[in-house]
């Protein structure tokens, strides 16, 4: 695919630096690219400086984290002025709670004989690349894979780090209103990332969609990797059903991961494409 609206970089919880996910993306044909860290825009720049070289258009993006309904949500934004007031400040928000969720989880390991786990993520995260952002789940996991407590990550996760696991801290993310506010008052494009991913009954993410919709929101990520077509169909039909335009992407993390760089199933033909209105300033609105 020409097109990929979706990855991360070692500025969040990917494996690649930004200049070397930009130039992986170009080897493998991608021509527009979205660099969505987690709650960070610290790789954009290397990445832009990268991408002007090989001729890549990159479109300033980003994965924000809120919750709704209990749960925690992840919003994708695009188009944006990076310095934007509003993003900015929310930026600065996020940075400061990733930092208190590490230090928590680090704690909990430590109460369990795995002590030492925030500095060695946290080794772990500057080898691939120095980072102000604190160090993620996956950086913990490689942590506990090198100190010898578990033999992979999907050992890490299952019995430490996984869902409603001693290590999923929840944090206290801002609400999805507040989160797509904050990217439309940026100038933003929004898009609701992987609404198949969050462990919903049907009505549930029916609810969530047109909620998204009433705080602001763009678009459906109906596309998410190599996702089951089947829910491809279901996302594409409540794209359909709710007017909403519709963004795709990989979700790369790094080589040999969930996915890889320009690789997703395809959309179908007659759903309008979020990325056709890039360069088409968005009104900013107070919401």
């Amino acid at each position: 695919m020409e097109v990929d609206l979706h990855c991360h970089s070692t500025a969040s919880d990917g494996s690649l630096s930004p200049a070397a996910l930009v130039a992986r993306a170009h080897e493998r044909g991608v021509r527009t690219l979205a660099l969505t860290d987690h709650d960070t825009l610290e790789g954009l720049e290397e990445a832009r400086a990268e991408a002007r070289k090989l001729g890549v258009r990159l479109i300033s993006g980003i994965e924000l984290s809120c919750t709704w309904g209990g749960a925690t949500i992840h919003v994708l934004g695009y188009d944006f002025d990076p310095a934007a007031p509003a993003i900015q400040k929310a930026i600065t928000a996020l940075h400061e709670g990733r930092w208190l969720r590490a230090e928590e989880i680090s704690r909990r390991l430590a109460l369990k004989g795995m002590s030492g786990a925030l500095e060695g993520a946290r080794e772990i995260q500057q080898a691939l690349g120095d980072s102000g952002n604190a160090p993620a789940r996956p950086h913990f996991a490689d942590y506990l894979i090198r100190a010898g407590y578990v033999k992979d990550r999907t050992e890490a996760f299952r019995k430490w780090l996984g869902a409603g696991k001693l290590g999923d801290v929840k944090q206290h993310w801002p609400e999805l209103t507040e989160t797509v506010g904050t990217l439309r008052r940026s100038g933003a494009w929004v898009s609701l990332a992987h609404p198949w991913h969050y462990d919903f009954t049907r009505s549930k993410r029916r609810k969530l969609v047109a909620e998204f919709i009433g705080a602001g929101g763009h678009a459906l990520e109906v596309v998410n990797g190599m996702q089951p077509a089947e829910q491809v169909g279901t996302l594409a039909i409540l794209a359909r059903e709710f007017g909403l335009l519709v963004s795709a992407g990989s979700d790369f993390h790094g080589p040999g991961q969930w996915s890889e760089l320009g690789m997703y199933r395809p959309l179908p033909d007659d759903l309008p494409l979020l990325w056709q209105r890039f360069g088409q300033a968005e009104q900013q609105i107070a919401i």
